[in-house]
């Protein structure tokens, strides 16, 4: 005791505030991180710029939005001034009567398409009393393009006001008697059975010839091998041709060809700077390649609309083909590494799976190979049931194929030209008990515009209603054939019925969204980690798992609901499609073993709206 040197006072009193002190900062360290942490997690702010003055300058020319906006603004400014909320009823009856006027113009010029869009957008307002029905809408589609020798666009056009109203006889016999003229069995099979639905048929000899059978031979001749010419790229020093070759088959006698996107990329992404020249081959002649131009692509299906000036030999049918059962034997037919006139047989393997971004897929696992992408797949009876777009190279037998009714369904928008611009709410959901759950709302968007929810369930879109067993793919199939701009309802799982104005889908929905949400929200979406705001220790913001995704990649990771976790990184390789979030865990089934992990995500996710 004697050797124990005291402090003297003055210090100990300083070192009793000093850890007052410590204290004190580590009570505003943990303040400061759980406040960050709920900082994080807020969605960002809108940036739509709400005024009313603004909003009536637009009901004019863009009924649609300024309703959407009325809404936003109903949303953002709920307890608003008294005189708003006349301004906003008198608006909305200004923007419902300019939709109104809207929707007659386009049906007096004969525009059914976007006559179609904006009677729908009237329906989701519970409008459009007296207007024509959709399928009546398309059934005179139907005949105008029939008459003007459009055959692709009136025969899917017909087939699809079938879907929602049976045809009568005159008209099914009308597109049947076409079809039959221009030798395309399968289609004639469909028009044959709508009139007899109808209570009519044609003639017997017409009748056995519709019910008969194409064969392998047949087909092979509506194949075309697609050479894309990338000039020349250098690999280690030396110049090597750079080539795409995929397959192809001819859908019209005007010479429109259906590949994939991915084949003919080059020649319409904008980012590519390169040399591009595409042509198409028909026979085993390496000389006779066709000059070929893109009419129209759609980057979410993976399909593409090409043009040759020549009728090819045999124009295969997209209509009719019921879609196959697990275990049906189909064929792939195509030109593998650039060997033409290839067949392939193998059968369905399974059917649903999620390998595009929007709808399902075919797994097949007829042989495919390099140079098949954009081949046909038949059924035994020669229906087209799909488009090969994809195979897993590791494993033989796992390839994937773009339903034919898929195609059907996307063939309008492509003819038209261009670009296929499909719809976006904004919302990235999931499949829970309860039906299909918003987990995740973009910023920016529709959805956001409208103050949807996260963690809220999907009762109806579009008027159709989802139940607990419905699938994204359902929610995706009622949204695809809306145009970007119109109107859609949507019913919630708290009761409230919202209306917004659909955007156009981005290439890469979630990249966008990444690079103006936090990295603590991107984990939901991307990697299917939903997290909730903690107590931390330190100067960073610190989150516990609230919940994982069933089969997301944080689940294959084995987090768990309740673990601690630091975000330490976030980062998106946009070239080569992936997304990694680097992550402190502290793993609570494994005794809190404090875990650094690395985790991969595809940035193209199927699972959004």
């Amino acid at each position: 005791m004697g050797n124990t040197r005291r402090l003297p006072a003055p210090v100990r009193v300083c070192m009793t505030c000093a850890t007052a002190l410590l204290a004190i900062l580590a009570a505003s360290a943990t303040a400061v991180s759980c406040a960050s942490a709920v900082e994080r997690l807020r969605p960002p702010r809108s940036t739509l710029e709400l005024r009313l003055d603004d909003i009536e300058a637009s009901i004019e020319s863009e009924p649609e939005l300024a309703i959407h906006r009325l809404g936003a603004f109903a949303a953002l400014y709920p307890a608003g001034r008294s005189e708003d909320g006349a301004k906003l009823a008198s608006l909305g009856e200004l923007a419902l009567h300019s939709l109104e006027a809207a929707a007659g113009k386009a049906i007096d010029e004969k525009a059914w398409p976007l006559a179609a869009s904006r009677i729908r957008s009237l329906h989701a307002l519970g409008k459009g009393e007296g207007m024509p029905s959709e399928a009546e809408l398309l059934l005179f589609e139907a005949r105008d393009r029939l008459s003007a020798g459009e055959d692709l666009e009136a025969f899917v056009a017909a087939s699809a006001s079938d879907a929602l109203s049976p045809l009568v006889a005159s008209d099914a016999l009308s597109f049947f008697a076409r079809a039959a003229a221009l030798g395309q069995r399968g289609n004639a099979a469909f028009f044959l059975a709508a009139a007899e639905r109808a209570g009519a048929s044609a003639d017997a000899d017409s009748r056995a010839w519709a019910l008969g059978q194409d064969s392998a031979a047949d087909m092979i001749r509506g194949v075309a091998t697609v050479w894309v010419d990338r000039g020349i790229r250098i690999e280690k020093g030396l110049g090597l041709p750079d080539r795409v070759i995929g397959s192809a088959f001819f859908v019209d006698k005007r010479g429109l060809l259906v590949t994939n996107y991915h084949v003919i990329a080059s020649e319409v992404d904008p980012e590519y700077e390169g040399y591009s020249r595409l042509y198409v081959r028909l026979g085993d002649d390496a000389s006779a390649r066709i000059p070929a131009k893109v009419v129209g692509w759609d980057r979410a299906l993976d399909l593409a609309v090409l043009k040759v000036e020549l009728v090819g030999e045999y124009v295969f049918s997209l209509l009719g083909g019921a879609n196959p059962l697990v275990g049906d034997r189909v064929f792939a037919i195509g030109s593998p590494a650039g060997l033409e006139k290839t067949v392939t047989a193998g059968i369905v393997s399974a059917a649903g799976r999620r390998f595009l971004q929007l709808g399902d897929a075919l797994q097949i696992d007829a042989a495919v190979n390099h140079g098949n992408s954009g081949g046909p797949v038949v059924d035994e009876k020669g229906r087209t049931v799909g488009v090969v777009f994809a195979g897993i190279e590791q494993f033989e037998g796992i390839n994937f194929a773009v339903p034919a009714r898929r195609l059907a369904a996307a063939l309008p928008a492509m003819t038209r030209g261009g670009k296929a611009e499909r719809p976006w709410l904004g919302l990235t959901v999931d499949e829970g008990r309860n039906g299909v759950q918003i987990i995740y709302v973009a910023p920016g968007t529709p959805a956001a515009d409208q103050l949807f929810t996260e963690g809220l369930f999907l009762k109806s879109v579009g008027g159709v209603l989802l139940d607990a067993k419905s699938l994204i793919p359902e929610a995706q199939d009622i949204l695809f054939p809306r145009r970007p701009g119109e109107l859609v309802a949507v019913e919630l799982s708290d009761g409230k019925r919202l209306v917004l104005a659909v955007a156009a889908r981005p290439p890469l929905p979630l990249v966008t969204a990444a690079k103006v949400d936090s990295r603590e929200r991107m984990a939901a979406p991307l990697f299917g980690l939903i997290l909730s705001p903690a107590s931390g220790s330190g100067l960073a913001p610190s989150f516990s798992v609230k919940k994982v995704l069933r089969g997301s990649v944080a689940d294959e990771a084995g987090l768990s609901e309740n673990d601690p976790v630091e975000i330490r990184g976030f980062s998106m390789d946009e070239e080569n499609g992936i997304a990694l979030l680097d992550l402190f865990v502290k793993k609570r089934r494994m005794g809190y073993l404090e875990t650094m992990m690395r985790l991969p995500a595809l940035l193209d996710s199927p699972d959004t709206l």
